[in-house]
């Protein structure tokens, strides 16, 4: 499937900047730190598993040994389904880095069985989006503190079949169905990301923008899930088989890739994306209104304002 994808054909340099991967020991997020990386890019691989991440790190510093030009590495421990690992990360980030060019929240889960976390919060909807819209909030100021910093969500063309139900965020009531629950977070990675485009021109922030995308199906350790969520041999079936019509994790990368660094979507924000170009969300993700309901519920359920998260953010045009 590689040849009939978009391919990200900016050859920019990020030498002195900073990027923020999450779940990027494995997977398009692992390509995502390796391009960034050979751009000249300072890059944060932030994951939950510190020893893949390590591996990770070590095979691709040897691979590009003798490579001339490219950044540097760090591994930051960060579980995104868990809030108190979200906060422990950003005040690490705060004490460290004086700004983030790119923040590119890729971790996930897929289909998992049903489960609530630590902070009461379904699997999904807890990873996928309360996690990482906590850890972009909490890391406002980095990346306002930049001439122009980029916020890629990666989302996924299944948002299509879901809308959220604000009163059952949780499956609390709702008989749980993990490929909904999946579909649900995908949808609040997209509107997220349009509340909070609106919310960065609210307060005058100009120098901030924020992506979703579609990256594709790809073959990756995301149907961990599948077998005890649907029927034994699902994860096999998926791997071995479906294999041969997904992309590649290069592949399944690029559209990450051209949100975080292409010259063609820098002045773009709130935007949907696949194959390396804007396309048509969702008409349920597409009515803002939908998107400021999502704002309202994600803050409360973060216990956050919104008068006191842009506070600290200097305003720039």
């Amino acid at each position: 499937m590689d040849y009939l994808s978009g391919w990200c054909k900016s050859t920019r340099r990020l030498d002195g900047m900073t990027a923020i991967v999450t779940g990027s020991n494995t997977g398009i997020g692992k390509e995502t730190a390796l391009d960034l990386y050979l751009r000249g890019c300072h890059v944060i691989m932030a994951c939950r598993d510190i020893n893949k991440a390590n591996v990770a790190k070590t095979e691709i510093e040897s691979l590009h040994n003798s490579t001339e030009g490219k950044g540097s590495l760090i591994v930051r421990k960060l579980d995104v389904s868990s809030l108190s690992s979200v906060r422990e990360f950003a005040s690490l980030m705060l004490a460290e880095e004086t700004k983030i060019e790119i923040l590119v929240n890729n971790a996930g889960v897929m289909m998992a069985p049903q489960g609530i976390t630590e902070d009461g919060f379904e699997t999904h909807m807890a990873t996928n989006h309360f996690g990482h819209s906590l850890l972009t909030l909490l890391l406002l100021p980095l990346l306002a503190n930049c001439s122009h910093a980029r916020v890629v969500n990666v989302s996924s063309m299944v948002h299509q079949r879901a809308e959220l139900d604000f009163d059952d965020i949780n499956y609390e009531t709702t008989k749980y169905d993990p490929l909904m629950a999946y579909c649900r977070s995908k949808v609040a990675n997209i509107l997220f990301a349009r509340a909070l485009s609106q919310k960065l021109r609210d307060h005058n922030i100009g120098n901030v923008s924020t992506y979703s995308l579609h990256p594709g199906v790809i073959s990756t350790e995301i149907s961990r899930h599948f077998s005890d969520t649907f029927f034994r041999g699902t994860t096999w079936l998926f791997d071995n088989v479906l294999f041969w019509f997904c992309k590649s994790p290069r592949c399944g990368a690029q559209t990450t890739i051209y949100c975080a660094v292409d010259e063609q979507c820098a002045n773009q924000s709130g935007l949907y994306y696949s194959d390396c170009a804007v396309t048509a969300s969702s008409k349920y993700s597409q009515n803002y209104a939908n998107a400021e309901q999502l704002w309202k519920v994600t803050l409360a359920a973060l216990k956050l304002r919104e008068d006191t998260l842009f506070g600290d953010v200097a305003p720039q045009l």
